[in-house]
């Protein structure tokens, strides 16, 4: 098992599957054979997540299944990938995710099919390669060759101001990453080698911390995105086809919390320690201020999108608290905040995801984004309208659906630091009911204002497949997160002491 490249297949096979529907579907009526092609390619991935899971040791926090390649050897730059307990349940959420992208587009998709699925293909390869480089530069290559069918995806498949989005999407995090390239290479001369680990023991000056601190703080803050970094997102969000929202809120978001502990955390832990205060203020903004704005949105998707922001900021707050909750409470507490933060960064994938592929279908049809053109949807398409209940009721953080589990979690821990910091965090409880109730009311309930919607046919029988997937995932989460927070222990353990040992 050990010897078999099971993460080199798991990049590139998604690529093979991508250049098979460029090569062989280019005529008009191949649009199922493109679908059928990619369908099969990511259910084969998914179904390599299984060794994966089953053979991983969840005692250690080496990385594991790891392979190493010499590249490019005048420079110590290797192909070096391995996962350890961070990694996984975000590798394993990138393959269920694109399966469910694969899955919506069936007849969310009517022009250049072959194209667009060979687009999530290659994304889900780079993705998958975020996660699992243990090569420095090997990890920026993915990280910014990720952009491109992002991009693509929003300029060709996106709404009206589709190119405007796409290309403040991309001069946003490319020129975030720019700084990040800069920091990176400076930890690689002083180390004499490009691999991740080993630019943890590097001793580091306090300035140079707060350098390298700011560069990952751009980075990786720009693709949380955090507040006042944010501004990209909702142009990404509201343009962007329904696979690339998902995408969007379910992975690319991941990628920047992602960064922030495998990097800065570990690396640069005085600085982080320092500027804890102001991550901690601006998580806080995030998840208040921006629930706000939510809550203040005609435009549906917008909504969707400016909810993914809040609910991020929990992620943040779980992060940067610990520097908070080791000066008053144990060190399960810390590792409570800090795996309550990576629950909420795979949990949030279920329920805005989900309300994307869900607004996706509806947006197919009837062509409006306006809250107010839709209304009494519930009488027309009743499932519909259940799944979405459900979808919801994850966003909010309802207990038994897995978006509580995480905020549950990063609540309870900060509570051992201060009760105005957790008073704070916990209105979004109530703001993020508000909006999306008020919002669900608006579209299922109510008269119905359009000829459209009294014409609706029910979904298709494959949506049915697509939601129940993500109920189930949602719910079993929500009510037996157990499997998940045992694969963290251990990595978060190992993080947890990196990231508060003093270098200076």
């Amino acid at each position: 098992m050990h010897h078999f490249p099971i993460l080199s297949v798991m990049i590139w096979l998604p690529f093979l599957g991508a250049l098979a529907i460029i090569l062989f579907t280019h005529k008009d009526h191949s649009a199922n054979n493109a679908k059928i092609i990619a369908l099969i390619t990511s259910l084969i991935v998914c179904a390599l997540c299984i060794p994966l899971w089953v053979h991983f040791n969840l005692h250690t926090s080496q990385m594991q299944f790891t392979e190493s390649y010499r590249w490019i050897p005048s420079l110590h730059i290797k192909y070096a990938l391995g996962i350890d307990g961070i990694a996984l349940p975000l590798v394993v959420l990138t393959c269920f995710t694109t399966l469910i992208v694969i899955l919506a587009s069936w007849h969310m998709v009517n022009e250049k099919v072959g194209y667009y699925l060979a687009a999530f293909l290659i994304m889900q390869g780079m993705v998958i390669g975020v996660f699992c480089a243990t090569d420095a530069i090997l990890f920026y290559v993915f990280w910014e060759a990720m952009l491109i069918p992002m991009y693509l995806s929003i300029g060709i498949w996106g709404g009206k101001h589709k190119s405007y989005a796409a290309i403040k999407f991309f001069m946003f995090t490319f020129f975030g990453s720019a700084l990040l390239l800069v920091g990176l290479i400076y930890c690689g001369i002083k180390t004499g080698t490009f691999e991740i680990t080993a630019f943890y023991h590097l001793p580091m000056l306090m300035g140079t911390q707060v350098w390298f601190f700011i560069a990952c703080l751009f980075a990786f803050g720009i693709k949380v995105p955090m507040w006042p970094l944010h501004t990209w997102l909702p142009d990404a969000h509201t343009e962007a086809p329904a696979g690339g929202s998902v995408v969007l809120a379910a992975l690319m978001l991941k990628m920047g919390a992602y960064g922030f502990l495998r990097f800065l955390l570990p690396i640069a832990p005085d600085a982080s320690q320092y500027f804890a205060p102001l991550m901690i203020a601006l998580s806080l903004i995030a998840i208040v201020y921006v629930g706000f704005i939510a809550l203040a949105q005609t435009d549906m998707k917008k909504l969707i999108a400016y909810s993914s922001v809040a609910h991020m900021g929990f992620v943040t707050l779980g992060i940067f608290m610990i520097y908070s909750i080791m000066k008053t409470g144990s060190l399960m507490d810390v590792r409570m905040s800090m795996e309550g933060a990576m629950m909420q960064m795979v949990t949030h994938a279920f329920g805005s995801g989900a309300m994307f592929v869900a607004f996706g279908l509806l947006y197919e049809r009837l062509h409006t984004r306006k809250i107010t053109d839709f209304g009494g949807i519930a009488k027309v398409m009743p499932w519909f309208a259940a799944f979405f209940m459900l979808f919801a009721m994850s966003n909010v953080g309802l207990p038994g659906t897995s978006g509580f589990v995480g905020e549950f979690l990063v609540l309870l821990a900060c509570f051992k630091a201060s009760f105005w910091i957790t008073f704070i965090a916990a209105t979004t409880l109530v703001i993020g009911a508000a909006y999306t109730l008020l919002m669900y009311k608006r579209v299922f309930f109510g008269p119905i204002v359009h000829e459209n919607i009294a014409n609706l046919k029910p979904m298709p029988k494959i949506d049915y497949l697509t939601f129940g997937l993500l109920s189930a995932a949602i719910l079993f989460i929500g009510i037996y997160p157990q499997p998940l927070i045992q694969i963290f222990h251990a990595s978060v353990d190992h993080l947890v002491q990196l990231a508060t040992i003093h270098k200076v």
